[in-house]
Parts: C-alpha cells; sequence; structure tokens
C-alpha cells in the first residue's frame, strides 16, 4: 500500500504527467515527453464500476512514440477507472482518473 502512495506522489511531482484523450480508434494515454518512451514498463487497468465483466488490463507497450491506444472495440460507452502503474529509470509512478467513454 505504500508503495502506491509513494508511486502517486512520484507521479504528481512530474512537470508533466500522463494525458487522455479519446480518439478515433480508442483512448490514447499519452505518456509525459520527458521520458525514453521504450524505457516505459508498467500496465494500464481499466474497471467498470458498473460491469466487472468488462475490467481488463493491457501491457504498457510503446515503441517510439509516446503514447499508447487502448483500442475502441475494449471500451463500451459509461463510467470507467483508469490506473496506470508505470516504472521509468527503478521509480514507480502511479495515475488514477475516472472517465467517461
Amino acid at each position: 500500500f505504500q508503495k502506491n502512495i509513494d508511486a502517486t506522489k512520484n507521479a504528481k511531482k512530474l512537470k508533466e504527467n500522463i494525458k487522455i484523450e479519446r480518439v478515433k480508434g480508442g483512448l490514447k494515454i499519452i505518456f509525459p515527453a520527458q521520458f525514453e518512451a521504450k524505457a516505459i514498463k508498467g500496465k494500464v487497468f481499466l474497471y467498470r464500476p458498473s460491469n466487472k465483466q468488462l475490467d481488463f488490463e493491457m501491457p504498457i507497450v510503446i515503441s517510439d512514440s509516446s503514447y499508447l491506444l487502448m483500442p475502441d472495440k475494449r471500451l463500451l460507452d459509461g463510467r470507467w477507472n483508469i490506473i496506470v502503474a508505470w516504472t521509468y529509470a527503478k521509480q514507480s509512478y502511479l495515475f488514477k482518473k475516472e472517465i467517461f467513454y
């Protein structure tokens, strides 16, 4: 539990945190530009409060771009809780947000 608190604090200290945008084709999770994209590791968790059957997680795999695209076919309209747990240079970060898709 303390690791999650520390990771959340680390993310809040960043000059630029994760941004989330709805784009054609899905949900774009944009990581801070200050980080080398290939060195970012972790997972994205999407929770549907109204239906646990729709919950899923996806590993963070980024090549040269600084974003990850969550496919539209996995996301139904409505409320989602998104958690991005990631590491960079042995430092842990945690980002949480409630979104409406």
